[in-house]
């Protein structure tokens, strides 16, 4: 066998499934890589219209068998070919022998070149035959060959060709033998790198020269060193060394001279002229600013916010007006009608403990977003908290099309422009976290980040700080925050995912940051998918590599969906998605403004809409022109027409670059703008932004301290949980029960109840007695208040996933039991829904709680007709009040797909 047919590498479970769904017959089989066990397979097998699947482990020694098989010995192989060539006969303890091998296809390649996986190629076969691997040298030759012409480096390219052409089979032959050192590797790279020697020598002669000046006694050459460095032998471990000994000089050259001149002065009694230090630019203080407002019906008034003074002052206008001042501690919630977007309602406290409610009226929503921002930057301000609540995140992406920026980015830093902007009267406040993604960014790594904090100092009067850089080629993500937030951030992660040409180069792919904000974990996604109107398919495969591959955030998470390992995951870059409609109707709804119209064939939201990508993410309403492709220079004029060596190709606007985001539920997180900047125009695509309220939490501190009294336990019980997977398999499975409030990851019992009736539906249930009682490691309500449960379901027999999902421990917080229902998720598709009945035991002594920052801000969804009274009449707290706005998805009271209405048989 060449390369196993059979062998689909790293396909998901639903794929797998699909595949022997199309192959149809009894023993129709293949083998794809395990997701819960590196290096291990699953073996999944067709049999009576359902899929078995079968884990296969390597032992110590590297043998291969068949696990879980009841009351068959393990049978152990050297190959994975011979593995399956025994399994193809009866009696092996599978439920059928295997009979039909289902083959890898070759997709379909792009005009591009970009085929959909990978190499276009299966992988080899562990221990294949050696006859089996004749041709992989040739394919690795053809490759080098398309790929010299971008590479300087002709010399090396040439030692690396003959390494392909005559000694990577003895490497390969190796390897299949159990030897993984690449020894004939190593020598083409000893020789290809022989000239880096005589270059190393001379810098490093150089550095310990230098070293030696201030360090006399001491010197980092060893005399065995200096033998090999005389004779440049070529032996790569030398060459490692070498590096590594200038690596080492470089890093410590610094603090050797500073301590040596630090010496000098001490022993000469040498005095150092004093230096004048300038101090670091304070932060502008918040400027008082004033809002023309209506009171009641025909009233008007000024609105004006004191930020640093923590006052509201409302001062009526007309004839015999008069001046309130209300201090911030006075006032008890904002309420924002989301029916009429330009309304807020505050509600005051009075001497006579009787609240007051009031309605005011903005000239626009943009203005009446600025006024209660400056109202809760007020409230934080004056909060005397250790530790924040609420933060601002701005988000930024941009295709820079290979050409440098301009000189200022104020528009794009302060989210001015089209859109959903920000009022000037908030422009010039600096966010707490600014994540800034490009695509085709020409600039160097260190000269783009010094840009980018330079122009921010600029209107922010901030040095911020940098949490991160990830570059894969031309695509960067930068992360950047205040200086009093940097001892927050912990646990930074960086990952790069290559969906170019073949999956291997970094024209296209996605850079990625994780990190600790406290308590609250973050991750932050720029990608750049494949181009072109017709790859839609291709993109979708982009986000489910990218979703597969890129690692962040903590690794003990690593079985779970991407989407699912963060409390704030956000998504954004050139996304490539363009519109289906003729490029005239296109241009004549974005001057007539109908953006709607052009929304409704928007290739990511109809994508959205059949769960193909970006399953439950939330995107801000887009009331900005497409961002591509604009004439370079201007933004009057789009240039839909590109000339290629194939012909004319077309570019139809399109919102290309978008920024979307997915949080745990029961989380506070509230897009405040969506825009694209307007004076921009060195590149076709104009640069979008998109900020965020965020609530985080921190390390909770228990008012009583651990052992100071006999510990009360919280508990979280289970009455029952139901499980629909969309799947062929018959498996009996189990759920893992994961979170950062269990000391260790709990397991329940196998499922009590079954039901596979329904083809391609596993329904699976479980009652309270096989199910764990769960307990958090503090039993404190405010505490478990924060918490969240990620469940996996997993099959017996193969301890593979097949959908997981995320709880809220305090929508389940009380003496009664609460229904839950979410969907499942694995590797970005949507495979099953999950609902049951849970609760959660708070000891009595432990039910204390506080009023979050955030929770300060409700929102009302109809607007309460006002009464006929003068305006300063008390009024009665509104009847539907929501700590976040509409625009968020809701928890689900029934199944999340109405195909799962087959089993309470609705038709």
């Amino acid at each position: 066998m060449a390369a196993a047919g059979w062998y689909h590498r790293d396909i998901s479970q639903v794929v797998a499934e699909e595949l022997l769904a199309k192959a149809g017959r009894d023993g129709s089989f293949l083998v794809r890589d395990s997701e819960s066990v590196k290096g291990a397979y699953a073996l999944c097998l067709l049999f009576q219209r359902h899929v078995y699947t079968y884990r296969i482990l390597a032992d110590d020694e590297g043998l291969l068998s068949v696990q879980t098989i009841q009351g068959i010995q393990a049978k152990c192989f050297r190959t994975l070919s011979d593995l399956i060539g025994a399994y193809q006969h009866p009696n092996n303890g599978l439920v059928t022998p295997l009979l039909h091998p289902v083959h890898w296809a070759r997709p379909d390649e792009d005009s591009d070149g970009e085929d959909a996986r990978g190499w276009g190629l299966p992988g080899p076969c562990p221990g294949a035959p050696i006859s089996s691997r004749t041709h992989i040298p040739q394919q690795l030759h053809q490759r080098l060959q398309e790929q010299v012409h971008s590479s300087p480096a002709s010399d090396f390219m040439g030692f690396m060709a003959e390494y392909l052409t005559h000694h990577v089979q003895l490497d390969l032959e190796a390897l299949c033998h159990g030897h993984p050192q690449l020894r004939h590797l190593s020598t083409a790279l000893a020789t290809a790198c022989r000239a880096l020697h005589s270059e190393i020598d001379f810098t490093l002669a150089g550095l310990e020269t230098l070293a030696r000046v201030f360090d006399p006694p001491v010197s980092p050459r060893s005399p065995a060193r200096e033998q090999g460095f005389l004779n440049s032998d070529p032996d790569l471990e030398l060459l490692l060394n070498k590096i590594s000994t200038v690596n080492h000089l470089l890093s410590s050259l610094e603090k050797k001279v500073l301590k040596s001149l630090q010496e000098m002065v001490t022993r000469h009694n040498l005095a150092l002229p004093s230096v004048a230090v300038a101090p670091p630019p304070a932060a502008r203080p918040l400027a008082v600013q004033s809002f023309e407002v209506k009171v009641g019906k025909s009233q008007r008034a000024a609105l004006t916010v004191d930020v640093e003074s923590g006052t509201v002052t409302i001062t009526k206008r007309g004839t015999g007006s008069s001046e309130e001042v209300i201090p911030q501690d006075k006032i008890l919630q904002l309420i924002k009608y989301q029916s009429v977007q330009n309304k807020v309602r505050l509600v005051c406290a009075r001497e006579n403990q009787k609240s007051l409610s009031r309605d005011f009226v903005f000239p626009s929503a943009r203005k009446r977003e600025a006024f209660c921002q400056l109202l809760q930057l007020m409230r934080i301000q004056h909060s005397n908290l250790d530790e924040p609540e609420l933060i601002s995140v701005y988000v930024g992406t941009w295709n820079m099309g290979s050409t440098p920026p301009p000189r200022s980015l104020a528009s794009w830093l302060t989210s001015r422009g089209l859109g959903r902007t920000q009022d000037e009267t908030m422009a010039c406040i600096p966010h707490d976290i600014y994540v800034i993604g490009t695509q085709e960014n020409s600039l160097g790594d260190r000269e783009w980040v010094e840009f980018l904090c330079a122009s921010l100092k600029t209107l922010m009067a901030i040095d911020f700080r940098v949490v991160a850089l990830q570059c894969l080629w031309s695509i960067k993500i930068v992360v950047l925050v205040k200086p009093e937030h940097q001892r927050r951030i912990s646990h930074v992660h960086t990952s790069s995912v290559k969906t170019g040409i073949a999956n291997t180069l970094g024209n296209k792919g996605a850079v990625g940051v994780s990190f600790l904000f406290n308590g609250t974990s973050f991750g932050f996604v720029n990608c750049h998918l494949a181009s072109g109107s017709e790859k839609t398919h291709r993109r979708n495969q982009n986000y489910s590599d990218i979703l597969h591959s890129l690692a962040l955030g903590d690794k003990r998470l690593g079985g779970f969906d991407l989407t699912l390992r963060f409390t704030h995951l956000f998504w954004f870059g050139d996304l490539n998605y363009r519109l289906d409609m003729d490029v005239q109707d296109i241009l004549t709804h974005v001057v007539k403004k109908e953006f709607q119209a052009l929304l409704a064939v928007d290739q990511l939201n109809l994508e959205r809409e059949k769960n193909k990508v970006f399953l439950r993410f939330s995107e801000g309403d887009i009331s900005f022109p497409p961002t591509y492709r604009y004439e370079r220079g201007t933004r009057d004029t789009y240039v839909w027409q590109k000339s290629k060596p194939t012909g004319m190709r077309i570019n139809v606007p399109s919102w290309c670059d978008r920024i979307l985001w997915k949080s745990h539920p029961e989380t506070h997180v509230v897009c405040n703008s969506y825009g694209c900047t307007d004076d921009i125009v060195t590149s076709d695509h104009s640069p979008v932004f998109a900020t965020f309220e965020v609530g985080v939490t921190s390390q909770f501190v228990p008012k009583e301290a651990p052992g100071s009294s006999p510990e009360a336990l919280a508990c979280i019980e289970w009455e029952s949980i139901e499980v629909i997977l969309k799947t062929t398999s018959r498996s009996k499975c189990y759920i893992e029960f994961h979170s950062y409030c269990l000391e260790e990851v709990q397991r329940s019992g196998e499922n009590a109840f079954q039901n596979c009736d329904i083809p391609g539906f596993l329904k699976l249930g479980w009652s309270s007695k096989h199910l764990p009682v769960l307990h958090p490691i503090l039993p404190d309500l405010e505490y478990l208040g924060d918490q969240h449960l990620l469940l996996s379901i997993k099959g017996v027999e193969s301890c593979e996933s097949y959908g997981e999902c995320c709880l809220a421990v305090r929508s389940a917080i009380g003496s009664t039991a609460q229904q839950f229902e979410t969907f499942l998720f694995h590797r970005g598709e949507e495979t099953g829904s999950v609902r049951g009945w849970m609760r959660v035991r708070v000891p009595r002594g432990r039910c204390g709680t506080r009023e979050r920052l955030y929770e300060w801000i409700s929102f009302e969804e109809e607007d309460a007709k006002p009464e006929a009274d003068a305006p300063m009449r008390p009024k009665p707290p509104p009847q539907r009040l929501r700590s976040r706005p509409r625009s968020l998805p809701e928890p689900a009271t029934c199944y999340t797909n109405p195909a799962y209405f087959i089993f309470e048989g609705v038709p």
